[in-house]
């Protein structure tokens, strides 16, 4: 049997590896989109060159945002292209019209294959391309349709060679699956250079625009807006915002000073305990971490003795925020504990702390910040670990109330000693 003719591989240029103490700093200058929150998830403007995934739920306002941010780029440095492949240049015209987008500088395009829009941005030479959505583009090397596995990579891949080429940043959308992840191959996070999510509960007015990866700044920023009939609205007091419908002495009700990315926030967490109806209690975690209200729960029932083993416990954060850090262990457990025990908590004391199995509060990081933003919005008191030392310089008219164990801290929080 002969064998196959053997292609040589294509001659490639060489390029001898360079002393990185030798290498010379190129300077880039970022430009600013002319919406701050969007500027400080991106960790100060675009990166020229740059390819950047927004991803989230259908409805969650991915579309709009970007069309909001492409109008206000247009007028402030130069010509925008906008590719879509889901909607007709009228149907966006119509909704431009209702966000009141006059469009100047904003050119449309209707248009899925890669080569072809990438040659009418060539010739139009803008300062930003949007790509709306990356399922919905596909090249001519793959036979796959649009949105499959290869077409996809294939798809970002040529993608991010022109924006790297030609020095235009670049911004996909990208569907996402039921568990909340991007659509699409794992590899396409890998390739782009910055990924955002847009996040926000179902009913609520709330976005919250996050960042999990950038090659060009931090990650973890959020940016939070309110939809509303204008489109999507920057919120330039988020702390204020998420605390405007808290009531009066509620019970289950705790503010936990956060911080998400840089910014230091004040979230309320309420909880809420009721005597089970079924034989096995439920426990329901809407913005925390399932298995730490477990852990919480627990050590409230061995280390307070408090009989939560035929109790449903719902803890929810309000606003559609969601907490990762272990900073709001001692909130969730206050809310519990004032929820069961039918006692509310003071409404100019804050709670910052994270729990151990053996009860006991260990310290949080940055909390200089967190008692700096409390005091802010007019806390009186904070409920602090003993191990985080001392604050100084101390904010004005504030009371710092240290603990070491989870125990002194409740009933310090509740006015009274837990007793069962």
């Amino acid at each position: 049997m002969a064998e196959a003719p053997k292609h040589p591989r294509p001659a490639r240029a060489s390029i001898p590896p360079k002393e990185l103490s030798k290498l010379a700093v190129e300077l880039f200058e970022r430009f600013e989109v002319p919406i701050n929150e969007f500027n400080r998830v991106l960790g100060g403007g675009i990166v020229p060159g740059s390819l950047i995934l927004i991803g989230g739920e259908p409805g969650i306002g991915k579309s709009t945002l970007l069309l909001q941010a492409s109008a206000l780029i247009a007028k402030k440095h130069g010509k925008v292209v906008y590719v879509s492949g889901e909607e007709t240049p009228n149907q966006i015209k119509l909704r431009a019209k209702r966000l009141g987008i006059e469009g100047e500088g904003l050119f449309l395009l209707a248009e899925t294959d890669v080569d072809t829009l990438l040659g009418h941005a060539e010739e139009l030479q803008p300062s930003l391309l949007i790509i709306d959505s990356i399922q919905t583009v596909h090249t001519q090397d793959d036979d796959g349709i649009p949105g499959s596995l290869t077409q996809v990579r294939q798809s970002a891949q040529r993608l991010m060679s022109w924006a790297k080429s030609s020095g235009v940043p670049v911004f996909v959308t990208g569907h996402v699956t039921k568990e909340g992840a991007i659509a699409g191959p794992r590899v396409l996070e890998h390739i782009v250079d910055v990924v955002l999510y847009l996040e926000g509960e179902q009913f609520s007015a709330y976005r919250l625009l996050r960042c999990v990866k950038n090659r060009f700044g931090s990650t973890n920023e959020i940016g939070v807006f309110e939809m509303k009939e204008k489109g999507l609205i920057e919120v330039e007091n988020p702390s204020l915002a998420f605390l405007s419908q808290r009531q009066d002495e509620a019970v289950g009700s705790v503010v936990v000073p956060v911080i998400e990315g840089s910014r230091p926030l004040l979230v309320e967490i309420q909880a809420l305990t009721n005597a089970t109806s079924f034989g096995m209690p439920r426990r329901t975690a809407n913005g925390v971490d399932f298995n730490r209200l477990l852990i919480i729960t627990a050590v409230l029932s061995r280390r307070l003795g408090l009989k939560l083993g035929n109790q449903d416990i719902i803890v929810n954060v309000t606003g559609g925020l969601k907490i990762d850090e272990p900073a709001a262990d001692l909130g969730i457990a206050l809310a519990i504990t004032s929820s069961y025990r039918d006692v509310s908590v003071d409404r100019g004391l804050a709670v910052v702390g994270e729990i151990g199995l053996s009860g006991e509060l260990r310290a949080v990081p940055q909390l200089d910040r967190r008692i700096g933003e409390a005091a802010r919005l007019g806390f009186k008191r904070i409920l602090t670990p003993k191990a985080g030392g001392k604050i100084s310089p101390l904010p004005k008219d504030i009371e710092i109330l240290s603990f070491g164990s989870l125990r002194e801290a409740v009933e310090k929080g509740l006015g009274g000693k837990i007793t069962e």
